[in-house]
C-alpha cells in the first residue's frame, strides 16, 4: 500500500510490475531496436578477443622461428657468425618477385619466389598436399607451388615449372605457410624452391631486388627480447630489420586492429540508431501514461517516485534486450571467421568470449537507460492538473537536466570512441561528424515535413491529402525514421560508392592512353635486347628508366641512433630502415611539377649533387631545401643536397619516385631498368610475356589488367564484409521502422476508426497508409542517398583525388527497396484496423 513520504524500493518494483502487465509486449518492442546494435558489438568484441587469443597461441607459428633477421642486401660474414652464435638452429631464405613459366601450357605469372635452406619453419609448418612434399622438396630439384596458381594454369603435382633457367618438378600444392594470408598472396602467389638452386636460376644478379632473411631458433627462448634489445644498435647500423614472437604478436594484432575498430564503430552507430528509436518510443509511451502518472500525483506520489517506477521498467527491459543482443552476437561471431578468413593472419577456432558478452550487456544497459532518460525526465513536470487538462504540456527545452542528459550522451559517445581509437583527435572528429550527420538528417526531416505541410496542394484527392497530412500530425514518426533509415542507407551506399571510386581510379590509370604492362629487373646488359624484343612484337617502347636501390644514412645530421633516442623529432621512425628506389635523369616528366627550389638535371662538378624530393614526403619528415642527405649506395656513402621539391601525380601509371637524382652521379651504381608499354589484347599480352620469360627469365612483368581483376576481387571481398556490418545499421533502422509503425498504430487507431465510422472503405485506408509510408521511406532513402553522394564526392575529391560519377541504377534500386519495405510494413500493420469492425477495436483499446 502506498503511504506518502514512506516509499520503499519494494513498492516501486511492485508498481513497475503492475503497470507493465498490460504493456510488456510494447516495452519489449521499444528495446528491440538496440538488440542488433548490441549483437554487432558483441560479435566484433568476441572476434577481437578470440583473434588476440589465437595470435598469442599461434604467434610462433606465424613467424616460424624465435627471431627473424631481414635485409635488402646479403648478410656479411660477421653478421652470419653472429646469427650462428644466437641459436641452435638457423635457416636462410631469399625472396624475390619473378616470372615463372608452366611448360605444360605456356602460362606465365608473376610470383614471389622463396629460396629456402635449412629446416625452417621451426614452429608451425609448410602446409602442402601431399604432406610429405614440405620436406622432400628441400633436397631435390622440386618446388612447392601455391594452390591457386596450380588451379589457374591447370597444373598438378608431378608437372614442371620453370623458375629462371631451371626446370623444377612440382612436388606439392602449397596451402599454408607462416604469415601467409589470402589477400597477401593474390598479386604474387608464393613458390618455394631449394636455396641450393638459386645460383643456377640466374635470378640472383648484380642489382637484383632480393630480400635476405635469417631464421633463428634460440637455445633459450626466454631471453630473446633481452638479446635483441642488446643487439638493436648493431642491427640498425647494418640496416637489418628484426622480428620476434612478441613483436609478431603486436604487429599481427595491430594489422587487424583497424578493421575491428571500423567494424566496432559501425556496430556502435547501429546501437546509437537503436537508442534513438528507444527514445522516440519511450516518448510516445510516456505520453500515453500521462493520466496514470497524474493520478499517482493526486494520490500524493512525488515526481521522483513516478520517475523511478518507469525507470525501473526501462532498466529491466534494457537488461533483457542487452542479454538477447549478446546471445545473438555470440551466434554471429561463430560465422565471422569464415567471412573474414582472407584477412585474418591466423586460423580462428570459434569460441565464446565471456568478457565480450559482459561488455556488450553493460554497454547496452548504460546506453539504453541514457537515451531513455530524455523522455523520462518529462515525468518530473507532470502535475496533478493533468488529470483534468490532458493537453497541458510543459515546456521541456529549458529543462537544465535535459541538457545534462544531452551532454552525458555526447560524453559517452566521445568516451567510447576514445577508448576505441586511443587518441583525442580522431575521437573528437568522429563525435563531431556523428553529431553533424544526425543534425543534417534531423534538419532534413524537419524541412521536408514543413514543406509538405506548407505547400502540398489542397485540391488533391482526399486520400492524398490525408496520407500527406499524417507526415506532420501529432505522434508522427517522420523524424526518427528519416534519421535511422537514412543513416543506414547512407552507410551502405557510401560503401558501394567507395568501392566504385577505387575501381574507377585504377581503371582510369589503365585507360587507353596509359601503359598497362611493366617490365622490371632488366639488367643493364639486357636493356637493348629487351627493347628490341618489345618493338619486334609491335609494342611501343620509347626507352627504359634506371632504378638504383639505396638507404638513407642521415638527414641533415640526424641518424637512426639520434632518431631512436629523441622522440621529439618529427620524422618517420622507419625512414632509415627502408630501401629507396631512386632514378636519375636530366628533366622532369609530365606527371611532376617543381613546387619549390630549382631543378638543373645535371650535377655540377666540385659541389654536392642537388636532388629533387617529393614535397609530401619532405614535409612528413621535416626535410627542408638545402638540407644534406647522406645515402648508402651498396656500401658507398653519397652526400647530396635537397635542391627542389616536386608535386607528383601518383595516379598516373608512370615511373614516379620520391627522390630524383641529376645525371652524372649514379650511372656507375648497381642498377636495374624498368620498361613500360601498352598491350591491347589478352592474347598478345600472353604471347609477349612468354617470349620475355623464355629469353630473359630474370625479368619480371606486372600485367595491370590482371592486377585490376585482383583488385576488383579484393575490393569485392572487403566491400562485402563492410556492407555486412553496415547492414546492421540498415536492419536496425528497419527494426526501428517496424517498432515505430507498431507504436504509431496505437496512435492512429482512433482516427482510423473514425474514418471507418464515417464510411471510409478498406481500400481508402490502405491507400492513405501506403501514401504516408511511401513518403516516409522515400524521404529517408533520399536523405541517406544525398548524404552518401556528398560524402563520397568529398572522399573522391580530397582523399582519392579523382572524379566522382555515381552509377544511377544501384541508387534507384536502393531507393525503391527502402520505399517498398516501408510501405509493406505499414500495410501489414494496417490489416489489424481494417479487418475488424470499429466497435471491436475500440473495446480492445478500452
Amino acid at each position: 500500500m502506498y503511504t506518502p513520504g514512506k516509499v520503499s524500493f519494494k513498492w516501486l518494483l511492485l508498481m513497475a510490475w503492475r503497470d507493465s502487465r498490460r504493456n510488456r509486449s510494447r516495452l519489449f518492442l521499444f528495446i528491440s531496436s538496440i538488440i542488433l546494435g548490441i549483437a554487432a558489438l558483441v560479435s566484433i568484441y568476441s572476434l577481437s578477443d578470440v583473434l588476440q587469443s589465437e595470435i598469442d597461441e599461434q604467434a610462433a607459428a606465424l613467424l616460424g622461428a624465435d627471431l627473424e633477421l631481414s635485409s635488402g642486401k646479403a648478410f656479411s660474414p660477421e653478421m652470419l657468425a653472429l646469427a650462428d652464435s644466437l641459436g641452435k638452429e638457423r635457416s636462410e631464405q631469399r625472396s624475390f618477385t619473378s616470372m615463372v613459366l608452366f611448360p605444360k601450357n605456356g602460362g606465365t605469372r608473376l610470383t614471389q619466389v622463396n629460396a629456402l635452406g635449412g629446416d625452417f619453419p621451426y614452429y608451425g609448418e609448410l602446409e602442402t598436399e601431399p604432406v610429405s612434399a614440405a620436406r622432400t622438396f628441400r633436397t631435390k630439384q622440386q618446388a612447392l607451388v601455391d594452390q591457386t596458381l596450380l588451379l589457374q594454369f591447370d597444373a598438378k603435382v608431378g608437372d614442371s615449372i620453370k623458375v629462371g633457367n631451371v626446370m623444377f618438378e612440382i612436388a606439392g600444392s602449397l596451402t599454408g605457410a607462416p604469415g601467409r594470408t589470402g589477400i597477401a598472396t593474390s598479386v604474387a602467389p608464393p613458390v618455394y624452391i631449394p636455396l641450393s638452386y638459386i645460383d643456377q636460376t640466374g635470378l640472383q644478379q648484380k642489382g637484383s631486388r632480393i630480400n635476405y632473411r635469417q631464421y633463428i631458433q634460440f637455445k633459450n627462448p626466454v631471453k630473446i627480447e633481452e638479446t635483441v634489445e642488446n643487439l638493436r644498435p648493431r642491427l640498425n647500423k647494418e640496416g637489418i630489420n628484426y622480428d620476434t614472437v612478441e613483436s609478431q604478436k603486436k604487429d599481427s594484432a595491430r594489422s587487424f586492429n583497424d578493421v575491428t575498430r571500423f567494424l566496432s564503430l559501425v556496430g556502435f552507430i547501429a546501437l546509437l540508431m537503436g537508442c534513438i528509436g528507444v527514445a522516440s518510443a519511450i516518448h510516445i509511451y510516456i505520453k500515453e501514461k500521462i493520466s496514470t502518472i497524474a493520478i499517482l500525483r493526486c494520490l500524493g506520489a512525488k515526481s521522483t517516485h513516478t520517475f523511478l517506477i518507469y525507470l525501473i521498467q526501462i532498466i529491466v527491459i534494457g537488461l533483457i534486450g542487452s542479454i538477447i543482443g549478446a546471445f545473438l552476437g555470440t551466434i554471429i561471431q561463430q560465422f565471422l571467421p569464415a567471412l573474414l578468413k582472407d584477412f585474418l593472419p591466423v586460423e580462428i577456432h570459434p569460441r565464446i568470449s565471456w568478457s565480450a558478452i559482459g561488455q556488450g550487456i553493460g554497454l547496452g544497459l548504460i546506453i539504453s537507460v541514457l537515451f531513455a532518460l530524455l523522455p523520462l525526465i518529462n515525468i518530473r513536470r507532470i502535475s496533478p492538473l493533468n488529470t483534468l487538462r490532458i493537453s497541458l504540456q510543459p515546456e521541456t527545452w529549458k529543462d537544465p537536466f535535459k541538457w545534462l542528459v544531452y551532454l552525458g550522451i555526447i560524453l559517452f559517445v566521445f568516451g567510447f570512441t576514445y577508448l576505441l581509437f586511443g587518441g583525442l583527435t580522431p575521437s573528437l572528429f568522429f563525435t563531431l561528424g556523428l553529431l553533424a550527420a544526425f543534425f543534417i538528417l534531423a534538419l532534413m526531416a524537419r524541412t521536408l515535413t514543413w514543406t509538405v505541410r506548407r505547400f502540398f496542394p489542397s485540391g488533391w484527392p482526399y486520400v492524398w491529402r490525408q496520407g500527406l497530412a499524417n507526415l506532420y500530425r501529432p505522434n508522427n514518426q517522420t523524424g526518427i525514421l528519416i534519421v535511422t533509415i537514412g543513416l543506414g542507407t547512407a552507410l551502405i551506399c557510401t560503401m558501394f560508392f567507395i568501392q566504385q571510386i577505387l575501381i574507377k581510379r585504377v581503371t582510369m590509370a589503365a585507360g587507353k592512353n596509359q601503359p598497362n604492362m611493366v617490365l622490371f629487373d632488366i639488367q643493364s646488359a639486357q636493356r637493348n635486347d629487351v627493347l628490341q624484343l618489345t618493338r619486334s612484337t609491335g609494342l611501343e617502347a620509347e626507352g627504359t628508366v634506371p632504378m638504383v636501390t639505396m638507404r638513407l644514412e642521415s638527414v641533415h645530421g640526424i641518424t637512426a641512433e639520434i632518431l631512436d633516442k629523441d622522440t621529439s623529432i618529427r620524422m618517420w621512425r622507419g625512414i632509415f630502415n627502408r630501401e629507396f628506389r631512386v632514378t636519375f635523369r636530366d628533366s622532369i616528366t609530365d606527371s611532376e611539377k617543381i613546387t619549390a627550389g630549382k631543378w638543373s638535371g645535371r650535377a655540377s662538378p666540385g659541389s654536392l649533387p642537388e636532388v629533387s624530393v617529393e614535397e609530401r614526403f619532405a614535409k612528413q619528415n621535416s626535410i627542408a631545401l638545402g638540407d644534406t642527405l647522406v645515402w648508402n649506395v651498396q656500401g658507398a656513402l653519397l652526400p647530396v643536397v635537397v635542391g627542389s621539391f616536386r608535386e607528383v601525380d601518383w595516379n598516373r601509371i608512370q615511373t614516379n619516385f620520391l627522390v630524383v637524382f641529376p645525371v652524372g652521379v649514379l650511372e656507375e651504381a648497381p642498377q636495374f631498368h624498368v620498361l613500360m608499354t601498352q598491350v591491347n589484347s589478352k592474347e598478345k599480352s600472353a604471347q609477349f610475356q612468354q617470349a620475355v620469360v623464355r629469353q630473359f627469365p630474370n625479368v619480371s612483368i606486372i600485367d595491370l589488367g590482371l592486377i585490376l581483376d585482383i583488385l576488383d576481387q579484393i575490393l569485392t571481398k572487403i566491400g562485402f564484409v563492410i556492407r555486412f556490418m553496415a547492414a546492421f545499421c540498415m536492419v536496425t533502422g528497419i527494426v526501428v521502422l517496424i517498432s515505430s509503425v507498431l507504436i504509431s498504430k496505437y496512435q492512429r487507431i482512433q482516427e482510423s476508426v473514425l474514418l471507418r465510422t464515417l464510411g471510409a472503405s478498406r481500400r481508402q485506408i490502405f491507400i492513405i497508409t501506403a501514401i504516408e509510408y511511401f513518403f516516409l521511406g522515400g524521404l529517408a532513402a533520399l536523405t541517406g542517398i544525398f548524404l552518401s553522394i556528398v560524402g563520397s564526392w568529398a572522399l573522391a575529391k580530397y582523399v582519392f583525388e579523382t572524379e566522382f560519377s555515381p552509377q544511377l541504377l544501384p541508387v534507384v534500386i536502393v531507393f525503391l527497396s527502402v520505399c517498398a519495405l516501408t510501405v509493406s510494413i505499414g500495410l501489414i500493420n494496417s490489416r489489424f484496423i481494417v479487418s475488424k469492425p470499429p466497435l471491436e477495436i475500440l473495446r480492445q483499446e478500452v
